[in-house]
C-alpha cells in the first residue's frame, strides 16, 4: 500500500505525517528515521481492531489519485 507523506525539516529535526492516515506522524533525527517512524505508525494503525456497533457495515470507496499524484508519490 501507498499512502501519501508530507515531510519536512524544521530546524535540527525531521517531521512528517501521513494525509492518508490521519494520527500518523512522527519526528526523527534523520529523513530516513523519519519514513521508517512513518511506516511503522501506519502498519499499527492498520493493524487496530475497529470496534462496530450492532447493525453497522463495514465497506471501502474508491477514489481515483488527482493528477498531481502520480508525479509527486516516489
Amino acid at each position: 500500500m501507498k499512502f501519501r507523506a508530507v515531510i519536512k525539516k524544521s530546524d535540527d529535526w525531521w517531521i512528517g505525517w501521513l494525509v492518508d492516515l490521519p494520527g500518523v506522524n512522527a519526528q526523527e533525527k534523520t529523513r530516513k528515521a523519519l519514513v521508517e517512524s512513518l511506516k511503522i505508525g501506519a502498519e499499527d494503525m492498520l493493524s487496530m481492531e475497529v470496534p462496530f456497533e450492532p447493525g453497522a457495515q463495514m465497506t471501502t470507496v474508491f477514489v481515483r489519485d488527482p493528477s498531481w499524484a502520480e508525479s509527486q508519490i516516489t
